[in-house]
């Protein structure tokens, strides 16, 4: 497996610090708001990388910060009139709704930057004895010209640094470049009691504190968006290794940026959009949890480290591509239960169990099938391809199509197989095809239901209403000997 690591600007083997083990650790939500379509890509992307690990057989340690005080959010509880806290669990719940939708696995540890106040004081300290820091009127800074290797991650010069984004301007610095670790505290402000007076963490130092906690002085895999390279990963570095004297990561990954009309994502140019609202735009058509599953196929169809361009045609173009491999996971299911009902009436008839062994043929298509799996493994392999992996599915779907159309008396245990096969590369990407009746299956079920209720009662013109109305949702009705079944068309 190599992996693309963006300290040496190349793929790399992975090569973890202990055999069977992954540390991984990624710069979570700054909790002020719902989380919006970038955060949701950095999300998916990194769930799909733990989970290809963890089927490569690691026992992966995940790490996912929340950073729970910053400027953002106390401007966000003076604006709704509530406390820092209340503003801080209010979107900590809903970010914790919002990728369970997206089917992405709960972290390992979800640390908060308020309950690691006693280890971020510490850091700080030994960053100060060691002469990394110095403090001037309650402010703690980092002294960036102290370390040597500043500007590796990101290729900056330390000379040509100016003053920007999230690097405050202040007449205490020695240096523009320089950042804060600790600031005073402000009237009717968060504050925290520590060596240099009341006051709370800066940015930077929460995630080396808690990287160091929970992982260690030095861990495998330190992920999050190209956008936080510099100046937050760059000085993560600093602050770490300053006191470690070791690598704080052994591969950097970072995410590319979400575009509209290829602009990147911004609140200024009016072409940002949450999750939720994302998720509200193709409900009609993807209803439910479904629609936050187009979002996450969506995602994964780019490499991770490429921008994406965001839009309506995209996003059906994914429900269509989603909807297809749906579609041939519920034929499959579809052909395995009238395999079975086949194989109970053999038996009845024999008053023995026929064999479930696959025909000859069906061996040499399961052994062809099996190559899918491989280029799966192959593409992913090479720095977590999910886009290349995709179109594998596509293909395995494609095989499967044609199996199916070629015969419909397939042994069971050929179908089961090619349905085990599609399932497994699925759920690696974190589809859950063996639980397509999701919340909008249960309600597509009930229409069907009423549908034929309709219809058996002569009720033409209600059951004509239903069926527009699953048209609407993008289901297909098939009248089968076995009753109507439905599909996502």
């Amino acid at each position: 497996m190599r992996i693309y690591n963006t300290l040496k600007r190349q793929k790399e083997p992975l090569v973890p610090l202990s055999p069977n083990q992954v540390k991984m650790y990624t710069c979570g939500q700054t909790v002020y708001n719902d989380i919006h379509m970038g955060n949701a890509r950095f999300y998916v992307v990194f769930d799909a990388v733990r989970r290809y690990l963890a089927y490569k057989g690691y026992n992966v340690e995940y790490v996912q910060n929340f950073t729970d005080i910053e400027d953002k959010i106390i401007q966000r509880a003076i604006d709704e009139g509530c406390t820092t806290e209340e503003i801080a669990q209010k979107y900590i719940t809903r970010t914790k709704e919002d990728i369970e939708a997206l089917n992405v696995l709960p972290a390992t540890v979800n640390p908060r930057a308020t309950e690691e106040i006693p280890e971020i004081i510490t850091l700080i300290t030994h960053l100060i004895e060691g002469g990394f820091a110095y403090e001037d009127s309650g402010t703690v800074y980092y002294e960036v010209s102290k370390f040597e290797g500043y500007g590796k991650l990101s290729r900056k010069k330390v000379e040509d640094l100016e003053a920007g984004a999230r690097v405050e301007v202040d007449t205490g610095k020695r240096s523009p470049a320089d950042f804060v670790l600790w600031k005073p505290a402000k009237p009717n402000e968060p504050k925290w009691q520590s060596p240099w007076g009341d006051g709370r963490p800066g940015w930077h130092i929460e995630c080396s504190a808690m990287a160091k906690k929970y992982l260690g002085d030095e861990i495998d895999i330190h992920g999050g968006g190209e956008d936080l390279i510099f100046p937050h990963h760059e000085n993560e570095i600093a602050q770490t290794e300053a006191i470690t004297k070791r690598d704080l990561a052994r591969c950097w990954m970072h995410c590319g940026i979400l575009t509209t009309d290829h602009r990147k994502m911004s609140k200024s140019r009016g072409n940002f959009f949450t999750l939720r609202e994302a998720a509200e735009k193709i409900s009609d058509k993807f209803p439910g949890k479904l629609a936050y599953e187009v979002i996450r196929f969506y995602l994964l169809s780019g490499h991770y480290r490429m921008p994406m361009e965001f839009g309506d045609l995209v996003l059906a173009a994914a429900g269509q591509g989603l909807q297809r491999i749906m579609s041939c996971f519920a034929n499959l299911q579809h052909a395995i239960e009238i395999a079975d009902s086949d194989v109970t009436a053999k038996a009845t008839e024999k008053n023995a169990l026929p064999s479930a062994d696959m025909t000859d043929g069906e061996s040499v298509h399961m052994k062809d099938a099996s190559v899918f799996s491989c280029e799966f493994m192959y593409v992913m392999d090479d720095d977590f391809n999910t886009a290349d992996a995709i179109t594998v599915v596509f293909e395995l779907v494609k095989f499967i199509n044609i199996r199916l159309a070629e015969s419909s008396s397939h042994t069971r245990a050929f179908l089961v197989g090619l349905q085990e096969n599609l399932g497994t590369l699925c759920g690696i990407l974190g589809f859950d095809l063996n639980n397509p009746k999701s919340e909008a299956g249960g309600e597509i079920d009930t229409l069907v239901a009423a549908r034929q209720e309709a219809r058996k009662t002569k009720n033409f013109a209600e059951a004509d209403r239903i069926r527009d109305e699953l048209t609407k949702m993008g289901i297909v009705l098939e009248d089968t000997p076995d009753g109507v079944r439905w599909r996502r068309g």
